[in-house]
């Protein structure tokens, strides 16, 4: 699972963005007893969602030309020049070539070849989210496109990621691993086949709940939608789709007791 000590590749930032903010903050403080807090006057409308005084995710105003509301995962680099060229040259796109964000680290927002988009993070003063992993923060973060092989090929280039395979229902599941460390332990995610054909390729973050059909609840009655409701998956634990009311997709899950 995710932790706060981050390494090359590790998933250590992520934002939505939101055509507008006001509404996103209180939808998501509702859902998930979020705070919002501006990064200040000369953020543009940027600012971070918190939960005790933590940064657990990020909120922004949509930036890019014809951007639809998203949630975005960023990934630790030591170098955020040499992965945007590292992308380039495996066959990604730049959308924001890499830029100081003051004094908090440099970071780039890229598209890999399948057209998921994400963005990396050189940390700086600003290492990372603060709190993962436990009750309503980012747990896992799942990559959709198409052929889920050759597109982790293409972040192996950029991080040196390793993956094992598991039969799901329906599809071979990929876990993904950090380079370094047991690999079990490195965990962070996972790639899976985009079983909807009009659907996009895309990251989907995943947010630990207590309980998967209360946040459904709490989503609808708060102006979200429901694109999977609460399922269990065997050894994986309690899981639903969501959207927020501009929709932006996330899901949440409830993981299975250990051992």
């Amino acid at each position: 699972m995710l932790g706060t000590r981050f390494t090359k590749g590790s998933p250590n930032w992520l934002d939505l963005g939101s055509p507008d903010t006001e509404v996103a903050a209180a939808f998501y403080g509702a859902v998930l007893g979020w705070e919002f807090r501006s990064a200040g006057p000369d953020a543009g409308g940027y600012g971070f969602f918190q939960q005790e005084g933590r940064t657990v995710a990020a909120l922004g105003p949509l930036t890019e030309e014809g951007a639809h509301s998203a949630w975005t995962v960023y990934f630790q680099t030591p170098d955020a020049d040499a992965t945007q060229r590292a992308a380039e040259a495996a066959g990604g796109t730049v959308r924001l070539a890499a830029f100081d964000v003051m004094d908090a680290g440099r970071m780039a927002a890229l598209t890999d070849p399948a057209g998921a988009q994400f963005a990396i993070w050189q940390p700086g003063g600003v290492q990372g989210l603060e709190r993962t992993s436990s009750t309503n923060t980012l747990v896992w973060a799942e990559l959709h496109v198409p052929d889920p092989e050759t597109v982790l090929g293409f972040y192996r280039t950029l991080f040196g990621w390793r993956w094992t395979e598991m039969e799901a229902p329906g599809m071979t599941y990929r876990v993904v691993s950090t380079a370094d460390g047991d690999q079990q332990d490195a965990s962070f995610g996972g790639a899976a086949e985009l079983q909807d054909a009009s659907g996009n390729p895309r990251w989907i973050p995943y947010f630990a709940v207590e309980d998967p059909d209360a946040t459904t609840t709490s989503t609808q009655a708060d102006g979200g939608s429901v694109l999977m409701p609460p399922a269990d998956i065997p050894d994986v634990g309690r899981i639903a789709w969501l959207a927020d009311p501009f929709g932006a997709n996330f899901a949440v899950l409830k993981p299975a007791p250990v051992g």
